[in-house]
């Protein structure tokens, strides 16, 4: 027998079954089976995969086209002897590759995160006896004992549990720890229900059982969703598959531009192949942008540091510009649009209804009366004796607290018996007189068998009652009366079970306590005593409230094009009333984890197109999905938190994890960490997003234009047969001043007004668009007719051939300075105050320009190393003529697009 590979579903047989078929007994396992157990098994620990090699990882970080040129453009300025120059080009390449060095291993980081959180040691009982054992020693079969505090060192199934409940959300994203029982669940149940079983990696927070282990290793939970991380595909975000895109058009190009300058130079004209190969060098160091991945990469790390200062933090540089691709966000609830606090929101009693206000656990809010002919009034404590008891039954038959840490309140023990005393003291209940008052003599724990919690109280002169509450289902059951006005009246059953479905269908989880006076003053609790003639005080109605800012959020991202999907532990009806509550489109189609099972791919693909909310979702629930969407052709955000969100989170375009709840396995697997757990702060990521993208397109659309005015100077230069305009040593000037200056100053823009109101881009679009193409060629060619024209017609006027090329030169600079201006707004006009003086960058990148150019001007040694001449007044003012004509010129363009854009 293969003792703990097959796949059983323990949680669904009963402990002596599952005792008999793994071979164990209730004094547990003997320390020889034990051993040959682990001999032939191995540890119960997380398989590590092997490292790769950091050199592999280092050499194929230059394992990109674009680097590639980069390469050819560092090594023909290092040919023209511009070692400076060469060495700015290869420091680029260098960073670049340390920085993608240091991100590499994302995945390895992720899967280490999770081996760490299995538990390092475990009580064992074996041959009758407990011994302290290493996690990694425990085998199938062995007997351990859990308790508050603990982390579940293996997948065990319950041989008996006494108010044992367990933290689950890391695998299942419940919000509330999980009641365990030793009594088999069905075979269908979802995990998140398997009330018998005890995962891996889970925190026992209350309670005490002995779990019969059924798994071990990778053959748990959590090893199947190592195993799932594992073979998770990476995808490449879509502004690198862009840039790859381009980088392929470009380098085509280039190589056929210098072809084609050979060909025509030594075929037609019948110059030299050694002259020829120089013009080709020249015209592939004009075209080449060798600034722009320093500033796709500036750009991106100024994204960065915006993002920081909203609570998002980066992990990989692309994925600044990837979050503002983002169409899709599946969302967790817990944490991330809600607060993960339970709150009393709804109370009834026998005589009215009452709302409260506040949120958490703070115990701050109003008290309003919800009765149709009087609702929305303010009430005082002293004048709903009714709710006064609930709230007093409530505070009573509890163990947790309160309590204020760091100007916030948190919850202490169980969250809703928390959320109860948070809620007796807005009523105005002060917890320590309460409980000296009526102090406790007994307790019957909640149990998941019983479903409710009993407590017997006597006051002082000796009078003793029992308070119950639990599922309003059970506590019904036992009542045979409910409380109004202090008195005891006929119980109206069908109006309670009216109100219970209402409530459960606004989304809360809803508690029922009860009294009954004894005649008697016993010293303990018996459960007979429990089944019948209990006082109903009313039903009681919890949410897990939303974020105040989470709807305003999910709103804005949804008039910027995005869908929200609401991801879940919770039941369909619970899910549906909280979406809706959000704003969520579709929230009222909900998808659940079992349903997705027996859906084909198509039929997934229609299916979550559908639906807003999913709900009882797995981890590979979670992964079809994002396949799913992303192959509809969208780019997908994933939040999450838990281990159980890794996977996902890997998938996904961009991983969004949460900084204060996230598990560090979930921070490692994703691109990007949420400092404040907000769904706000993701779409304000996004913005951020987008405008990086909006700044590296600005920065490609300004840049270009630049170096297609250098090749068409020289393409015109060999085929008419006259001196070139400008020299490739300039030309290399040009390109290191307006990158490192000019286009720089374009990483600073900050986001355009529309940005948030216009649809997400699609993740297959060109970089360029036709317009774009249009506006650099118009550029490009604009900026050929003003230099060709300053050096012809200096020429003509008797002026030597530096100085016209110095003027040359200058008029391509200037305008260019000229055309920054332009570049701000893709389409908007700039005529305008802030267009015009809106980034003070741009402002010092055109002084610093002018400045830089009046050295090469006039400097002796810069008039030595770059072949220029002074220029006199009336040739500046030509330049600066051309310049500001062709700012005007292509305000006019974008006027023109503009309206026709509008017709």
């Amino acid at each position: 027998m293969d003792i703990g590979h097959d796949p059983v579903d323990w949680h669904a047989v009963s402990a002596d079954q599952a005792l008999q078929a793994l071979g164990s007994t209730r004094q547990g396992l003997g320390a020889t089976e034990a051993a040959e157990r682990l001999a032939a098994h191995g540890p119960n620990r997380l398989p590590a995969p092997p490292p790769p090699s950091r050199l592999r990882r280092l050499a194929l970080q230059f394992h990109n086209l674009l680097i590639y040129i980069l390469l050819i453009a560092g090594v023909l300025t290092l040919a023209l002897g511009h070692l400076i120059d060469a060495g700015v080009i290869f420091g680029v390449v260098v960073i670049n590759a340390l920085i993608g060095y240091v991100q590499e291993g994302k995945a390895e980081d992720a899967m280490a995160a999770i081996r760490a959180m299995l538990s390092p040691h475990a009580t064992v009982l074996r041959d009758g006896h407990y011994a302290e054992l290493d996690a990694a020693d425990i085998v199938v079969g062995d007997l351990v004992l859990l308790q508050a505090g603990d982390r579940v060192p293996a997948d065990v199934r319950l041989l008996s549990a006494h108010r044992l409940r367990i933290d689950e959300s890391a695998l299942t994203g419940e919000s509330v720890p999980v009641d365990k029982q030793s009594e088999a669940t069905p075979e269908q149940s979802v995990l998140a229900e398997r009330h018998s079983m005890a995962y891996s990696g889970t925190l026992v927070v209350n309670g005490q059982g002995l779990g019969l282990v059924a798994a071990t290793g990778s053959d748990t939970e959590i090893g199947r969703i190592n195993i799932l991380l594992a073979g998770v595909e990476t995808l490449t975000t879509p502004l690198l598959k862009q840039i790859a895109g381009f980088s392929r058009t470009l380098t085509g190009l280039i190589l056929g531009l210098a072809v084609f300058t050979v060909a025509v130079g030594v075929g037609l004209r019948g110059e030299s192949i050694q002259d020829m190969f120089l013009a080709a060098v020249a015209l592939a160091v004009a075209a080449i942008p060798e600034g722009l991945p320093a500033i796709i990469t500036i750009t991106l790390a100024i994204g960065v540091r915006r993002m920081a200062a909203r609570n998002v933090i980066i992990r990989r540089l692309p994925a600044v510009e990837t979050l503002g691709a983002v169409s899709v966000v599946c969302t967790d609830k817990t944490g991330t649009l809600t607060r993960n606090e339970m709150t009393v929101v709804d109370a009834a009693t026998a005589i009215d209804r009452y709302a409260f206000g506040g949120v958490g656990y703070a115990p701050f809010g109003g008290i309003e009366r919800l009765d149709d002919s009087i609702a929305g009034s303010a009430v005082q404590p002293d004048e709903a004796p009714d709710l006064m008891e609930l709230l007093r039954g409530g505070l009573l038959c509890n163990d947790g607290d309160i309590a204020q840490q760091e100007q916030e309140w948190v919850a202490i023990g169980d969250p809703m018996d928390a959320a109860l005393v948070a809620l007796a003291r807005k009523g105005g209940l002060d917890p320590a007189y309460e409980r000296e008052a009526w102090p406790r003599a007994d307790v019957v724990p909640f149990e998941s068998q019983r479903q409710f919690m009993a407590t017997l109280h006597r006051d002082h002169a000796g009078h003793a009652f029992v308070v119950l509450k639990g599922a309003p289902e059970r506590i019904l059951d036992r009542c045979n009366s409910q409380r109004a006005h202090g008195q005891a009246i006929e119980l109206e059953a069908d109006k309670w079970h009216t109100l219970l479905d209402s409530l459960a269908a606004q989304g809360q989880r809803v508690l029922a306590v009860a009294y009954k006076a004894l005649e008697t003053s016993p010293e303990t609790l018996e459960l007979d005593e429990l089944e019948s003639g209990f006082s109903l005080l009313g039903l009681l109605g919890f949410i897990d409230p939303p974020r105040e800012e989470a709807s305003a959020a999910v709103a804005a991202a949804q008039s910027a094009g995005i869908r929200v999907k609401m991801i879940t532990g919770d039941h369909a009806a619970t899910a549906a009333a909280i979406g809706a509550s959000l704003g969520l489109s579709d929230a009222s189609r909900v998808l659940t984890g079992p349903e997705i099972d027996g859906l084909d791919v198509a039929q997934l693909r229609q299916a979550v197109h559908d639906s807003g909310v999913i709900a009882r979702a797995a981890p590979e629930h979670k992964l079809r999905l994002i396949e799913a969407l992303q192959a509809e052709g969208q780019t997908v955000a994933m939040t999450g938190d838990g281990v159980n969100d890794a996977p996902a989170l890997k998938r996904a375009d961009v991983g969004v994890a949460m900084g204060r709840k996230g598990t560090e396995a979930a921070k490692e697997a994703a691109e990007i960490v949420v400092t404040d757990d907000n769904f706000a702060s993701i779409i304000a990521g996004v913005e951020e997003g987008r405008t990086a993208y909006d700044n590296i397109r600005k920065a490609i659309l300004f840049i270009l234009p630049t170096n297609g005015a250098e090749a068409l100077v020289i393409i015109a230069a060999i085929l008419s047969g006259t001196w070139l305009p400008i020299t490739p040593v300039q030309i290399l000037w040009i390109n290191m001043i307006t990158a490192v200056t000019l286009a720089l100053a374009l990483a600073f823009e900050p986001p355009e007004t529309a940005v948030m109101r216009r649809r997400p881009r699609a993740p297959h679009s060109p970089l360029l668009s036709r317009f774009l193409l249009w506006r650099i060629a118009l550029v490009s060619l604009l900026l050929l007719a003003a230099v060709d024209f300053v050096f012809f017609w200096l020429l003509q006027q008797g002026a030597d051939i530096d100085t016209a090329r110095t003027a040359a030169v200058n008029m391509l600079v200037l305008g260019e300075a000229s055309y920054l201006l332009n570049a701000r707004y893709l389409s908007a006009a700039t005529t305008n105050r802030n267009g015009l003086f809106g980034n003070r960058w741009a402002l010092l990148a055109i002084a610093l320009v002018l400045f830089f150019q009046l050295l090469l001007t006039y400097a002796p040694p810069m008039q030595l190393l770059f072949s220029t001449a002074p220029l006199n007044a009336g040739t500046w003012l030509l330049l600066l003529a051309f310049a500001v004509a062709l700012y005007g010129l292509i305000e006019v363009e974008k006027m023109v697009v503009r309206r026709r854009s509008k017709g």
